[in-house]
Order: C-alpha cells, then sequence, then structure tokens
C-alpha cells in the first residue's frame, strides 16, 4: 500500500495499492474538491488522470484555474470536436485551430457548414460526452508518429517531427476511430466535457468553454471585432514571411535564412508603427493611451511610437500612470489584505485627469514622480507645460479605463493595446498560447533585469493574470488600434535564455510543473544561437537584452 496525501485537500492521507490510477483516488475525494478536475499534480509534476501510482505521493487535483488543467480541457475539446466533424462531415475535412477569441478558441474547417450541419455537429459532440468514451493515450517512436502524421496528411506535423532530434516517443490520442497526435495530457473520457458551446463566427467557428475565474459558467458572449481583425492580420504576416507553423521556422533556422527574417519582422512591425502615427496625426488626437497585458513590450513600442510621431513633425511628453499612485495615508488594499497597486483604486485619478487637462489647456504642471521609498509623490522635479505640437504618450495597465480620462474629449484621445498575438502553430490542431509566450518573455527578463528566478517569476504570474483579467482585458474592446507587438521568430531566440532557467528548478519544488510544461513546449523550436542579427530596437531586445531603446 502507498500512502497519498491530498494536497489541496488539507493534505488528507489516503492508502492504495500499487498502478491505481489517479482517477480512481480522484472519485473518492471528488465531492470535497469545488470544481471539476482534468489533470493532477504528482510531487510538483504534471500527471494525466490516466496515470498509476507506484510510490508514496503528494497529490493536489487541478481545475481550469491552473493553466495546464486549463490547457488540458481545450485539448481534450478539440479531439471532441475532431472526431464529430469527422463523423458527420468525412475523414477528408481538416480542421485547423486559430487562435484564442472570445474565451474560446477560433476554429476553420475546409467543409462550409451551414446551421444545420452545424448544428448536427454540436449534437454528435453532446451524445458523445454523453456516452462517456474512453479517450485512450498511446506512445509511438518518432518514426511510427511521423508515419501516422503522412497517413493524416499532416505534412507540417511529419516535418516538424522530422526536423527535431530530442524527441524518443510520441503521444497519440485516439477516441474510437480518430487518431491524433497532442503534444499535452488528455481527459481519460468523453465524459468530463460537459462545458461548451458552439457557434459560426465569420468565416469559421468559435468553440468557447469555461475561463479560468468561472470554471462551471460560460461566460457571456462579447463581441470581439478588434481581436478578430488583429489575429487575423497575424496570420497575414505569417504568410507573409512564410512561417505558419513551427517546421515552418525550424526550417528557415536550418537553412540559414534566419537573419532574413529578423528584417522582414521588423519592417512589418515599423510600417505599423508608422501607420499608427499617421492615424494618431489624421485624427487630430493630442493623448495617446498605450495599454496591454504584461510582457507586451509596451515600453519600446511606446518609445519607437514617440520616434514615428516625431518624423510626422511632433514632439512628445512620455509618461506612464505609476507616479500617480495614491499617498501613502490613501492606500487601498485588496481582498488579501495587501497593498493594492493593480486596481483603478490605486491611482489618484482626480489629479491625473486635472493634470492632464490642464497640460491640453497650455497651463504649466508640476508632475509628480512616485517614490516607493517613501512611499509618496515628489513634486518639482518635472515642471512643464505642452509646446506647440506637443503630445502625452501614456504607458500603463489602467490606459483603457475611462474613469482615467473621463473628463478629456474623445476626440483628444487615440487608444492603442498593444499584444503578442502569436502567429504560428505547432500543427493544424496544436495551438501557442499567447500567454505562454508572454511568460516565456517575462522569466527571461525578470531574470536579466530584475535579479528575479524563474521561480518568483511563476510564483507572482497567477496574481499578474488576475490583475490582467480584471483591469486589462474588459477595456481592450475601447481600443483604436491593436499592435501586436509578437516576433514570429522569438521563441526559438527567447529558447536560448529560458531553458537553463527552467531547467535549474528542482522537482521539490513547487514551479517544477510549470518549468517541465514549458520545457516540453519549447523543444519543437529549434534554436537561434546567435541572435546578433536582431536589430537593437526590436521588441524582443526588451526581454533578451542589447536595446538601445531600452537601458
Amino acid at each position: 500500500m502507498y500512502k497519498v496525501t491530498i494536497a489541496n485537500i488539507n493534505n488528507r492521507e489516503l492508502f492504495y495499492e500499487e498502478n491505481t490510477p489517479l482517477e480512481v483516488i480522484l472519485n473518492d475525494v471528488r465531492n470535497e474538491l469545488p470544481y471539476p478536475v482534468y489533470v493532477a499534480k504528482l510531487d510538483n509534476a504534471y500527471r494525466a488522470l490516466t496515470h498509476t501510482l507506484t510510490h508514496d505521493s503528494v497529490i493536489e487535483f487541478l481545475d481550469v484555474r491552473s493553466q495546464e488543467a486549463w490547457l488540458v480541457y481545450q485539448n481534450s475539446l478539440i479531439l471532441l470536436f475532431i472526431k464529430s466533424v469527422h463523423d458527420i462531415l468525412g475523414k477528408k475535412v481538416l480542421v485547423t485551430v486559430k487562435n484564442s477569441l472570445n474565451k474560446g478558441l477560433f476554429l476553420t474547417m475546409t467543409h462550409k457548414a451551414d446551421q444545420e450541419t452545424l448544428d448536427q455537429i454540436k449534437a454528435h459532440m453532446r451524445e458523445l460526452v454523453e456516452k462517456d468514451i474512453p479517450i485512450n493515450k498511446e506512445h509511438l517512436s518518432k518514426n511510427a508518429a511521423m508515419k501516422l502524421a503522412k497517413e493524416l496528411k499532416q505534412e507540417e506535423t511529419y516535418k516538424l517531427l522530422d526536423s527535431i532530434t530530442n524527441i524518443d516517443d510520441i503521444e497519440i490520442y485516439s477516441l474510437e476511430d480518430e487518431v491524433q497526435i497532442f503534444y499535452n495530457f488528455l481527459v481519460p473520457s468523453t465524459g468530463y466535457l460537459q462545458f461548451f458551446e458552439l457557434n459560426s463566427y465569420r468565416n469559421g467557428l468559435i468553440l468557447r468553454f469555461p475561463h479560468q475565474k468561472n470554471p462551471l459558467e460560460i461566460a457571456p458572449y462579447e463581441e470581439q471585432e478588434l481581436l478578430y481583425d488583429a489575429f487575423r492580420e497575424a496570420t497575414r504576416w505569417g504568410q507573409l514571411m512564410n512561417v505558419n507553423f513551427v517546421c515552418d521556422l525550424n526550417e528557415k533556422i536550418i537553412d540559414g535564412s534566419i537573419s532574413d527574417l529578423f528584417l522582414l519582422q521588423e519592417a512589418l512591425h515599423e510600417k505599423k508603427i508608422s501607420d499608427i502615427a499617421d492615424s494618431i496625426k489624421e485624427r487630430g488626437s493630442r493623448i495617446v493611451l498605450i495599454c496591454g497585458p504584461s510582457s507586451s513590450g509596451k515600453t519600446t513600442f511606446a518609445k519607437r511610437l514617440c520616434i514615428q510621431l516625431g518624423v510626422n513633425g511632433f514632439k512628445t511628453l512620455y509618461m506612464g500612470t505609476d507616479d500617480y499612485y495614491k499617498e501613502f495615508h490613501e492606500r487601498v488594499y485588496d481582498e488579501f489584505g495587501e497593498v493594492d497597486l493593480e486596481s483603478i483604486n490605486a491611482i489618484d485619478t482626480d489629479l491625473f485627469m486635472q493634470q492632464m487637462q490642464d497640460l491640453l489647456d497650455g497651463k504649466e504642471v508640476d508632475l509628480p514622480t512616485y517614490d516607493f521609498s517613501i512611499p509618496g509623490k515628489v513634486y518639482g522635479k518635472r515642471i512643464t507645460r505642452l509646446e506647440k505640437n506637443q503630445l502625452v504618450v501614456i504607458e500603463g495597465i489602467h490606459a483603457m479605463n475611462e474613469k482615467l480620462t473621463e473628463n478629456i474629449d474623445a476626440k483628444d484621445k487615440f487608444k492603442i493595446y498593444i499584444s503578442p498575438f502569436t502567429p504560428i502553430s505547432i500543427d493544424h490542431h496544436n495551438r501557442i498560447s499567447t500567454t505562454d509566450a508572454r511568460l516565456l518573455r517575462r522569466i527571461v527578463r525578470d531574470y536579466k533585469f530584475r535579479d528575479r528566478s524563474a521561480e518568483g517569476t511563476f510564483q507572482s504570474w497567477p496574481k499578474v493574470r488576475a490583475s490582467e483579467d480584471a483591469n486589462i482585458f474588459p477595456y481592450n474592446s475601447q481600443a483604436d488600434v491593436f499592435f501586436n507587438s509578437n516576433c514570429i521568430y522569438e521563441l526559438a531566440v527567447i529558447k536560448k535564455y529560458a531553458e537553463p532557467l527552467l531547467k535549474r528548478i528542482k522537482r521539490s519544488q513547487p514551479e517544477y510543473g510549470e518549468a517541465q510544461r514549458m520545457l516540453n513546449f519549447l523543444k519543437y523550436f529549434d534554436l537561434v544561437y546567435d541572435d546578433n542579427d536582431i536589430v537593437n530596437n526590436s521588441i524582443v531586445r526588451e526581454f533578451i537584452g542589447g536595446s538601445v531603446i531600452i537601458k
């Protein structure tokens, strides 16, 4: 008998025979857990619920509030969808998972589905869930997996497996006669996939499921036209660079043409920034507000935009909202009793709005500088007034929140939302998470410039994500334009910096599971050893170093 300690049920101790599946243990404690579970953390390593017990273990059962469980649910739902499509329309129909959209995934098919067909697919998915059909996992050798990819006519998967040397076996999953390669765990059976919506959208479909904030409900539908357009532009950029999948990127690294890709990517970024500067001039806006989630490259983008505005004849006053934190005696606290530096309530919005209006009115203003060592605002260091043809460029997490600028005329404001929208995928149904790409950026930057370990970044990430969900994402629809800060080659570059940091995390540390998940994800990218050809004003330089903009 082996002792099992359930970490998220007050470290309860239970005893089981060798080779007991984790799913059996879950069934014994399921009623004591708040939400449905889709994967487990066993001795700090992620394990599928089909994994069997081989020693005394500490287990934490994970629901979709965990990034790993959220991805497991998504991948399992994708397999269910592909199976249903092939049962209804035939195996020749190719399903492609494009990107995240509206608390779900935007998908396309090579067969145009009318409403009747869509209803049939949805009904069949529900039927498969009700039958609770097992999802079986099998390990194949690399050669056998390549043969399967060829049989499935998945050229990008074949090319990817052919290009990498550090993989011995591949996991494939089958749902009855549907066999697909996935690079992460799946749930044990279709009965786990109770929550989903499927709706037509533009030239494809949106497969929606619970968000991490509410594991039991699907969020109300909200139109996200700007986000859809941003991803469509990202796809077009990928096509221009002839990089649609990871295998395409690997080929450019192997054949030595990656330097050309560096230059083409930067040309696309520079053109987009120039276009945005032109739009600001045409509208006659006087305040530019820049917002985006963590590690989007906001600082580099903002300063490059200031340069382009200069080309258009404008001077700029660049500033952030952090200098407007409330004084010590006015501080607000979050639900955990800690000082709140994330919500709009932490900002002295009255002072901010008054000073912005005074600047627009041509008055002299004493802009504060926030000194965290006091803590409090310091005055007298930045007394200024706007010159002729001078714009205010503001970067901050609340830049889209109308509470920050509600007294300023809408015609004077130009709002920009920035995020790295990843245009490439591993293959047609294994996508690259934009959130994971941002996390890798942050891990590298935190270590290089903030003397912070990867463990520290992992520990703070849930709080960062919660702040984004509360303070950034709800307002992105108010943007006038979206800027995609992704560099299509960046994960192959960041890999060199991130892998050593992730490998330092030991099995005994709680962050081990996330580190291994990231390492597993990165192994499909060939490494760019020499990144000297990346220009020194690139957004990637904000994270790996060598930026002429951020010193």
